[in-house]
């Protein structure tokens, strides 16, 4: 497969890394990046073709826009003419398909991706959603290139695609969000600053292991930590008392709401 990358960042630089890793030759992949250390930089760990400009961009069987969503409408532009056949990832949150499209003058074959930043060590999520005008082959080479850094689920609707920037796309900061407060409890207890972070990391990423290995209700788990008036049992109830869960997916809701406000705003013109 012949892959261009429109954005040689940090995602954009991940996926190639995964694909690379994976086998992918890093010479049927070109980086289009305007800045000249990051051109060399990119061929020099991955072995791709860089180039500054998309213009005249040979045609290519994938195209992964990598680039922030308010520089996509211009970063796009050189794009023009596209081969039909080509499919087109974005993984620019809140550019809609039909934003896109009109954009790339009316290009059918477009797959929006939202993968989050665990993908820099191959250990993301990311949520999928393609309209019918992309058929298996497209869905295909798409699934292909995130899969080269972590899970891949496909979303039924593209509006499914504001939850997951909220839940996944956003989550890392949830999850370091509560390893902060954990680790500042460990040493508010006492604990020295560096075995307080190795605890809270350790435990974040050792729950999050065990939940996958046993796929049961993360409930049910809950649970079985909680002996009958024992100490999780009280940190428990003190978290249930501060409306603490509630807060929480409420907070999750208003990233979805601003994933939509985003979508709105990126997509005037």
């Amino acid at each position: 497969m012949k892959v261009a990358f429109i954005g040689g960042g940090n995602m954009g630089a991940a996926i190639i890394g995964g694909l690379v890793g994976k086998g992918f030759a890093g010479a049927g992949i070109t980086v289009v990046e305007p800045g000249a250390a990051s051109r060399e930089s990119l061929a020099s760990r991955f072995g791709v073709a860089v180039r500054e400009s998309a213009a005249g961009l040979p045609a290519q069987e994938a195209i992964v826009l990598a680039v922030k969503p308010q520089q996509m409408r211009e970063a796009v532009r050189p794009l023009l003419p596209l081969d039909p056949a080509t499919v087109v990832v974005t993984i620019a949150a809140g550019i809609r398909i039909a934003d896109l499209s009109r954009w790339l003058g009316g290009h059918a074959a477009i797959v929006r991706a939202m993968p989050n930043t665990p993908a820099l060590v191959h250990a993301g999520i990311t949520g999928l959603f393609a309209p019918p005008s992309v058929d298996a082959s497209g869905r295909a080479r798409a699934e292909a290139l995130l899969a080269a850094v972590g899970d891949t689920v496909w979303l039924p609707r593209e509006e499914d695609l504001d939850a997951v920037t909220a839940v996944s796309g956003s989550g890392p900061a949830y999850v370091f969000y509560f390893i902060e407060a954990l680790e500042r409890a460990a040493v508010e207890l006492g604990i020295a600053p560096g075995p307080a972070r190795q605890l809270a990391l350790a435990t974040f990423l050792g729950a999050a292991k065990l939940a996958r290995a046993r796929g049961e209700d993360p409930a049910v788990l809950r649970a079985q930590v909680t002996s009958k008036g024992g100490t999780t049992e009280r940190a428990l109830g003190e978290m249930e008392a501060a409306g603490l869960k509630a807060r929480f997916v409420e907070a999750v809701k208003a990233a979805r709401e601003r994933s939509r406000e985003l979508g709105e705003e990126f997509g005037k013109g």
